[in-house]
This record gives structure tokens, C-alpha cells and sequence, in this order.
């Protein structure tokens, strides 16, 4: 089998075999791997070959999908041979991730903050650099936090732009006592992270919305924490991405000319639905933290700040609304 051009399972046969190479009528003589094992390695040096950068966590993910386990179970399974639906399905995966289908999609799930989440190509698959914002949102709960223990004021916390519902079931999780509003664009988005919602217990506390932004709010609703992933890639970028990037819905990536578009549209709106010292905090694309710190800044927000992510890229810029008109008054 050429691991070049078919996936693990065994070579399609075209042709005559007088009009075959020597080379090829050698392949189709191998025979077929058997045990998991040898089913793993063949698709890592498919996958490799098609120049995948993750080809061996990649065929072991997509094993434990077809196996109905995790990677340990994969392990605990190398001798084992493979039922014939089984290499049937662990073939059409491996074909897919060579074309660049997410891992993510291909399984229909990414761990996020340690919860397991639904994805489809409805939703963003949600990186774990985007982990830094759940982290910073949860220390400026923190700080603001001064009642007792027993007795905490529920916090209203907001997602705009919500996806899978990944910061805002992270959010409800981490915040027994939080009610959480999440809102996307798309009804399909809408639809997988209510579902996430119900499957991580968090139901009760997280509302889906449909809209846009803040449209779709009562203008008189505030909240304590704001919280958004946008889409930042400006638009002439989105070419250069890679495939299986590219295989993510467009409308969570493209940021418009500049890759700010989003941020001029949320901001605003979000400032106006903040509570009296509440937060708003982005998620933002390389070289952009000063430009949306300029857009906070010139919607009233104060304390602009931003926060850099293990790969020392600023990755997160926060500010915060003013605590109350009469604190500006000298007396």
C-alpha cells in the first residue's frame, strides 16, 4: 500500500496487473494490517505523508472515536484486531483529516476548560488559548467579590458571540451562583450551545439568545461581566489559513478589512449594558490589543488593560465601566 495516496485499509485496485509497476503489484501483495496497532500506524504515516503536523495524536483520536473509547482504551487495545466496520469507518476518517477536516468535527466534540463540547461546522472550534479569557473573567469576578461565602449576590455575566456556549458554560461551571445569557447570530450556533448547555448541567442558569450583538437585549439589562471571542481575521488573511481552519464557519473568522470590524460593532453596545464597575473582556487576534483598547477607550470604558497568553501574544484586553457618576464629583 502507497501511504502517499490511499489510507489505511488497503489500496484500491485499478487497472490490469500487466499495467501495474512492479512497485504497486508489490503493495497490493502486503497484506492488510489486522490489530489496532498496525492500523495506527498505518494511518499516522498516511496522515504524515499528506502533511499533517499532528499525525499520530490525530489517528489515535479519530481510533478512540471509531473504538467508542479514549486514547488509553486505544492503548489497551494494540493487539486487538479490528472488526471490518470498524476499519471501514477508521478509513474514512483518516481520508477525511487528509482532505483537512478538523479532528474536531470529524468526532463531533472538543474538550473545553475540561468540559466535553458538541461541535459541528456550525460553530468555531474553541482553541485553548481562549481559556486565558475564562480566566481572566473569573479573577475580576474574584476581586469584586466581597460578600460572604454563604451568601453571594448571583452574577449576571454575558457571552456575545457564544458558538458552542464554551465561555459561558465554562463561566456557569466555575460560578454556581451566575446567570449567564449567551448569544450568537446563527440559530444553528444558538441551537448547539443550548444543547452543551443541558449535557454540562449549566441549563438552568445559561440562556440562549438569537441575535446580533446586544440587539436582541432589553436595553435595561446589565451585567457584571461581559465576555466575547469575535471574529478578528481580516478579510484578505482568510485565504492564507489553513484548510482545516478554513473549514470553520467563515462568519466567526472574517473581522472585516482591518480584523476590527466585530470590535466596533460589540463594543459599544456592550458598554451600554454594563453594570455600574462591570467588565468587558475580548479575545483578540496578534498585534491587535492596542487598537481595540482604542475602541474601548472612545466607548467611556476605563482601566483598558490587556493580558498575553502562554505564547506571549496579547491575547486578551479588558476594561471596566465607571463605578457610579457621583464618584467623579469633588466635594
Amino acid at each position: 500500500m502507497s501511504a502517499e495516496r490511499t489510507p489505511p485499509g488497503g489500496a484500491a485496485r485499478t487497472g490490469s496487473s500487466g499495467d501495474r509497476t512492479p512497485a504497486a503489484r508489490a503493495a497490493d501483495a502486503t497484506p492488510a494490517p489486522r490489530t489496532a496497532l498496525a492500523y495506527l500506524r498505518r494511518a499516522t504515516e498516511f496522515l504524515a505523508a499528506r502533511g499533517v503536523a499532528t499525525a499520530r495524536l490525530d489517528a489515535e483520536v479519530l481510533l478512540a472515536s471509531v473504538l467508542a473509547t479514549d486514547r488509553i482504551g486505544v492503548y489497551l487495545r494494540f493487539d486487538q484486531p479490528l472488526a471490518p466496520r470498524e476499519v471501514d469507518a477508521y478509513r474514512e476518517l483518516v481520508r477525511r483529516r487528509a482532505a483537512g477536516e478538523p479532528v474536531a468535527y470529524l468526532i463531533g466534540s472538543r474538550e473545553f476548560w475540561s468540559i466535553p463540547l458538541a461541535v459541528t461546522p456550525d460553530v468555531l472550534i474553541p482553541r485553548p488559548e481562549t481559556e486565558l479569557l475564562v480566566e481572566r473573567a473569573l479573577a475580576v469576578v474574584a476581586v469584586a467579590s466581597t460578600e460572604p461565602p454563604a451568601a453571594p449576590t448571583p452574577r449576571r455575566i454575558l457571552d456575545l458571540g457564544t458558538g458552542s456556549g464554551a465561555l459561558a458554560i465554562a463561566l456557569a461551571r466555575e460560578l454556581p451562583h451566575a446567570l449567564v445569557t449567551a448569544v450568537d447570530v446563527s440559530p444553528r450556533a444558538a441551537a448547539i450551545a443550548a444543547a452543551n448547555a443541558r449535557r454540562a448541567g449549566v441549563a438552568d442558569r445559561v440562556e440562549v439568545v438569537v441575535g446580533s450583538w446586544t440587539a436582541a437585549l432589553d436595553p435595561a439589562t446589565r451585567f457584571d461581566v461581559i465576555v466575547s471571542n469575535p471574529p478578528y481575521v481580516p478579510t484578505a488573511a482568510l485565504a492564507a489559513l489553513s484548510a482545516e481552519v478554513r473549514a470553520e464557519p467563515v462568519v466567526a473568522l472574517d473581522g472585516g478589512d482591518d480584523g476590527l470590524a466585530a470590535y466596533r460593532a460589540l463594543v459599544p453596545g456592550a458598554a451600554a449594558h454594563l453594570a455600574p464597575g462591570g467588565w468587558l473582556l475580548v479575545e483578540v487576534g496578534v498585534g491587535q490589543a492596542e487598537a481595540v483598547a482604542a475602541i474601548m477607550a472612545a466607548a467611556g470604558l476605563r482601566g483598558v488593560a490587556w493580558h498575553t497568553d502562554l505564547a506571549g501574544v496579547s491575547r486578551v484586553v479588558a476594561a471596566t465601566a465607571a463605578i457610579a457618576a457621583v464618584t467623579e464629583v469633588a466635594v
